[in-house]
């Protein structure tokens, strides 16, 4: 009995301090009655360019898109066309709900790699290179037909543990500077870093037109220029642990309208 008790003591202070810590862990996240789009930060002249699609940079990318849908290619000899027809019809929603379990995989892929795999299987074409011309603006043309509709993740089970990965990602203090995206993007939202409003960094625009960059660039560009600037040391490309981010911030921002392809700072 003694020793029982004993045991019961030493594993109390522990679960009071796991308690304590999902208590602190539920109150940084953003409720989702206050998540908002980084669009409702822009400065009215940068709300006005995404709004106008003649003035819009980005929806030069999306028109490049349309001409690679409907253009034969690989030794299939075949169009995304020829597969899916209409893109305002067959794609619309799409965007919304990547990334996505691919079973032949066994684990999530973005839309970028679901682009690619149609690619390489259906068209026996040469996957396009991650953050090339091509590849944006086919993703950016897939991702426009979604334009307005509320980000709504897979109910999939199998996405469980990379979801969990990637909510680990984003809550892990990383780099020489040692923060995490949290830090900024749940703690301090709406506050200003270096005369710049922090925004809550939701996915709901990409690909996007940065004019800090002057060209359109997918989510995981940000992300590495992100880490970047923790000076932590960025994951390559497609890699799984972006995928995984991407997820999360995909849950995160559940029920935002998709704005692709929108314009940032």
């Amino acid at each position: 009995m003694t020793a029982g008790r004993a045991r019961l003591q030493r594993l109390v202070p522990a679960a009071v301090l796991l308690t304590a810590l999902a208590i602190i862990s539920a109150h940084a996240e953003i409720p989702l009655s206050e998540r908002r789009s980084g669009y409702a930060d822009l400065g009215r002249e940068t709300k006005a360019m995404q709004d106008d699609d003649t003035a819009n940079p980005g929806m030069l990318a999306v028109l490049d898109g349309e001409a690679l849908w409907e253009t034969k290619t690989g030794n299939a000899g075949r169009a995304c066309s020829d597969c899916h027809a209409d893109a305002r019809m067959s794609m619309k929603g799409v965007a919304a709900r990547y990334p996505a379990f691919a079973p032949a995989l066994s684990r999530p892929v973005n839309l970028e790699q679901r682009i690619n795999i149609c690619r390489a299987e259906r068209q026996q074409a040469q996957p396009f290179a991650y953050e090339s011309k091509d590849l944006l603006a086919l993703t950016a043309f897939v991702g426009m037909q979604s334009r307005g509709q509320p980000i709504a993740p897979p109910a999939d089970v199998r996405l469980r543990p990379f979801l969990d990965a990637g909510r680990e990602t984003f809550n892990r203090r990383q780099g020489q500077l040692n923060l995490s995206c949290g830090q900024c993007h749940d703690d301090n939202w709406g506050k200003r870093l270096a005369g710049n409003i922090i925004p809550q960094a939701h996915p709901n625009g990409y690909p996007l037109y940065r004019l800090e960059w002057q060209s359109i660039g997918s989510l995981q560009r940000r992300l590495r220029n992100c880490m970047i600037g923790l000076r932590a040391a960025p994951y390559e490309y497609g890699a799984p642990e972006y995928v995984s981010l991407e997820l999360y911030l995909m849950w995160r921002a559940r029920g935002l309208p998709v704005e692709t392809p929108a314009v940032r700072p």
